[in-house]
Order: C-alpha cells, then sequence, then structure tokens
C-alpha cells in the first residue's frame, strides 16, 4: 500500500489515494492532503463540506448523493467543484477521510 507522508503524519492510502483505515484520519492530514492536491489551505467552505460529509458517512455508513451535499450545504455543484476541483469524491471524500464512494457523490 502507498504512504502517504507529510511532515510528522505518515498513513497507508490505497492504490486510488483514500486512507485505508479512517480511523486515522485527523484535521491536519486534511490540511496536508489539500496542500498535497494543491488546493492550499482550507477555508471555512471546505471545512463546511468536509465536516458534512464526516457527519453523514459517521450516520449513514456512505457518502451522500451529489443533491443532498448541495442542498444540505448550501452549495453548488460549480462551487463545490471550484472548492475541490478534483470533485465531490475524488476531492472532497478523500480529503474527509472516506472511503471512496462507490455511486454516490
Amino acid at each position: 500500500m502507498p504512504l502517504f507522508e507529510a511532515e510528522d503524519i505518515k498513513v497507508e492510502m490505497d492504490d486510488k489515494g483514500y486512507l485505508v483505515d479512517g480511523q486515522e484520519w485527523s484535521p491536519a492530514l486534511a490540511q496536508a492532503l489539500a496542500e498535497a492536491d494543491g488546493l492550499g489551505g482550507l477555508t471555512a467552505d471546505h471545512w463546511k463540506i468536509i465536516d458534512f460529509l464526516r457527519k453523514f458517512h459517521g450516520a449513514q455508513g456512505a457518502a451522500p448523493m451529489i443533491r443532498v451535499l448541495c442542498r444540505e450545504t448550501g452549495f453548488s455543484l460549480q462551487r463545490i467543484y471550484d472548492l475541490f476541483p478534483d470533485g465531490p469524491a475524488r476531492g472532497a471524500c478523500r480529503i474527509a477521510g472516506l472511503p471512496r464512494p462507490d455511486s454516490c457523490v
């Protein structure tokens, strides 16, 4: 398994770049992943999406459908792509420490 390393962070990632063990997620890891993806610092808007994804996944065991993400965060799909250019699944879910979504988001 590939290893993601940044400063004092070392976590195993799967071959698609998602955390192998979701328990290893932390806000510091999210920031490091965002920086590695070229996003720079995470803003309040980024965190609104990340926090919603983590809360929804914790309650439902899956990522939300995109229309739920848009409705609950108040962001348009375009705004989500502005914040996470790799998209909701590859960008937002990955940085939020969620497993790779199958059909949602």
